[in-house]
C-alpha cells in the first residue's frame, strides 16, 4: 500500500486527490495548519492520518514535525496548498509578499527537505501543483506569479538532484480551476464567478494521478492543463 502526503486537502484539487487515493485503499497523510483543522480532516477523510504544521510559518515546520509521528516511507508528496493576493507592484505591501512566498514557495521547499529521507526510501514522487501563473505573469499577479515561477525552479532543481536516486518530480500547471481560491480571485478582480467556465478540480486531480501512475521507465516532468472550452 502506497503512502501519500497531501497539502491543501481541505478543498478543491487537494480534497479530490484525497478522496481518490482513499478510494484506492492508499495510506493517506494530510497536512493541517492546526489541531482543530487536523480533526476536521480526519473526520472528513476516514482512515487518513494528519500532520500539523503551518505553511505560513515554514521555519517552524521542522520543530512541529519533531513532536509528531511521521511516515517512514512516502511514495508521494503532493504540494497542492496555495494562497493568492492580487495587487499592483506599486501597492502590494511587504506582508502580502512574505505570506505569498512563505506558503507557495518556502514552505514547499522546507516540507520537501524534511520528507526527502522518506521519499528516497520509497523512490517516491514529488508533485507540485503550480499554476499557469508559473509560466506567464500578468498585471496585478506579481507576488503570486513570482512564487509560482520560483516553485517551477524548485521542482526543476529537485529533479536534477534526486533523479539518480529514483525520486521523480512532476509539475502540473492548471489554468483557472473551479476552486475556493478562484472564488477569492474573482472577488479581488471584482468579477462575477461562474464555476462552469473553469476546469473542474477532478480534471486536475486526474492529471496528478496519471503522473503518479506512470510506469517506472517514464517520468512525466510537466503537465499543462487548460480549459477545454
Amino acid at each position: 500500500m502506497a503512502a501519500h502526503l497531501i497539502t491543501g486537502a481541505g478543498s478543491g484539487i487537494g480534497a479530490v486527490l484525497a478522496e481518490r487515493l482513499l478510494e484506492r485503499g492508499e495510506e493517506l497523510w494530510l497536512l493541517a495548519r492546526d489541531a482543530r483543522r487536523a480533526a476536521e480532516l480526519r473526520g472528513r477523510f476516514t482512515g487518513a492520518k494528519t500532520l500539523v504544521g503551518d505553511l505560513g510559518d515554514p521555519a517552524k515546520l521542522s520543530w512541529a514535525f519533531g513532536q509528531q509521528q511521521m511516515p517512514i516511507r512516502l511514495d508521494s508528496l503532493l504540494h497542492v496548498a496555495g494562497v493568492v493576493e492580487l495587487g499592483q507592484v506599486g501597492e502590494l505591501p511587504v506582508k502580502a509578499w512574505q505570506e505569498t512566498l512563505n506558503v507557495n514557495l518556502v514552505a514547499p521547499a522546507e516540507l520537501t527537505r524534511l520528507m526527502l529521507p522518506s521519499l528516497r526510501l520509497a523512490k517516491g514522487h514529488v508533485v507540485f501543483v503550480n499554476s499557469g501563473a508559473g509560466l506567464n505573469a500578468h498585471a496585478e499577479w506579481s507576488a503570486y506569479a513570482a512564487s509560482k515561477h520560483g516553485l517551477r525552479a524548485l521542482a526543476d532543481s529537485l529533479r536534477h538532484e534526486e533523479h539518480a536516486g529514483g525520486v521523480r518530480v512532476t509539475t502540473v500547471y492548471p489554468g483557472r480551476t473551479a476552486t475556493p481560491m478562484q472564488v477569492k480571485v474573482h472577488q479581488q478582480e471584482g468579477r462575477e464567478y461562474d464555476a462552469a467556465r473553469f476546469i473542474a478540480p477532478e480534471s486536475v486531480a486526474k492529471a496528478v494521478l496519471a503522473a503518479l501512475d506512470a510506469s517506472r521507465d517514464a517520468e512525466i516532468t510537466d503537465i499543462t492543463v487548460r480549459p477545454g472550452q
